[in-house]
């Protein structure tokens, strides 16, 4: 499913928005590195036009796992990133060297800051035309290119204005970026991590940085050019990480039958998508069944699995019964609650996704 995440987090009707091009290669690297692979999966010729049956889920036996929540991650401001103000329907961030505008419908609150504050902006989405790229941006002091550098714990990346007001980094996740890190290093062994939905690779850089051998899906080659491009600005070409332009449940699906298992797999859907056959994903009818799909691709001594949820109309209690019945039998607990940045102006909580994770239990890793 496309999971490229300027689309799915855009407010505009999705009938509406014009075809992606697919621009990864203008990104990719020029050689191809031994340990960074990019490739569009293909299956056999015998197996081109099968489609497989609908999973059958069935409630799973076993003692469920325990539980925790609500569990608020919380981001606060730092030297890297900073939501500065918030109110009236935008919020004022510092990526970097920029301040940025841009719309944000839960601050229905008013601004603390001054308005002279809020006008020292370097860039402000106004999504006003239909124009691709940063036409959809205005800055009122002097005209930016569309990538700037940025950094989140030492790992260099490129911010990018959008079309759909989105800068290539949700600075929300980095709560989970800094969890992964702890279980990779805290193993001691060798780790596999998949990574679906991965959008422009932090995540991926995160985990194979701390030593993990990374698998990285997403449907959208643009998003995978942008993802390989941040791994050369990070300086980490050489980790082991394969990049992989795919449908990400027909990747997991294949893996399944492959015996292919990972020790961690984090997975992001979209509330709703189009695959680029036009496959349809609707989170409410098909998560459980990814869900359940996440779980038979683990190892034999998993460390977790991470579900993070934007834009949907539902509590984190449903995503949360999803994955206890999912990850019944199998010990460990599992983690529920919100995502949230903290304000540097007056303090508040911007609430920006939910999430659910399993993690295993001592015993068992």
């Amino acid at each position: 499913m496309k999971s490229f995440r300027d689309k799915r987090r855009d407010n505009r009707p999705q009938h509406a928005r014009p075809q992606q091009a697919r621009l990864g290669d203008a990104f990719a690297p020029g050689r191809q590195q031994a340990a960074s692979v990019e490739r569009r999966e293909t299956k056999p010729a015998d197996r081109q036009d099968a489609k497989p049956a609908p999973r059958v889920l069935a409630r799973r036996e076993g003692s469920l796992p325990a539980e925790r929540l609500p569990l608020i991650l919380e981001v606060a401001p730092n030297a890297d990133y900073a939501l500065l103000d918030s109110g009236a329907g935008e919020k004022l961030e510092q990526y970097g060297p920029y301040r940025i505008v841009r719309p944000e419908g839960q601050a229905i609150w008013q601004r603390a800051l001054p308005a002279m504050e809020w006008e020292r902006a370097d860039a402000i989405f106004t999504g006003d035309t239909d124009e691709e790229g940063i036409g959809r941006w205005r800055f009122p002091k002097s005209p930016l290119g569309e990538t700037w550098p940025m950094k989140h714990d030492g790992i260099d990346y490129l911010g990018r204005f959008t079309s759909f007001r989105h800068v290539g980094v949700f600075p929300e996740q980095a709560s989970h970026w800094d969890h992964l890190a702890g279980l990779i290093a805290a193993a001691k062994r060798p780790v596999k991590v998949l990574n679906l939905f991965g959008y422009t690779g932090l995540a991926s850089l995160v985990a194979a940085r701390a030593g993990a051998e990374v698998t990285h899906v997403d449907a959208s080659k643009k998003a995978i050019g942008w993802a390989r491009e941040n791994q050369e600005m990070a300086g980490l070409a050489d980790k082991p990480i394969r990049w992989i332009v795919e449908d990400a449940v027909k990747f997991a699906e294949r893996e399944e039958r492959r015996g292919s298992r990972y020790d961690i797999v984090l997975f992001d859907p979209p509330a709703y998508g189009r695959g680029p056959k036009g496959e349809v994903w609707r989170l409410f009818e098909d998560l459980p069944g990814l869900t359940d799909l996440c779980r038979s691709i683990l190892t034999p001594k998993p460390l977790a699995v991470v579900l993070t949820a934007y834009s949907i109309r539902a509590s984190f209690f449903a995503i949360h019964a999803v994955m206890r019945d999912t990850f019944a039998g199998m010990g460990g607990t599992v983690e529920s609650g919100e995502l949230i940045i903290r304000e540097k102006s007056a303090g508040r909580a911007l609430s920006t996704s939910l999430f659910s994770r399993w993690v295993a239990s001592n015993e068992r890793t």
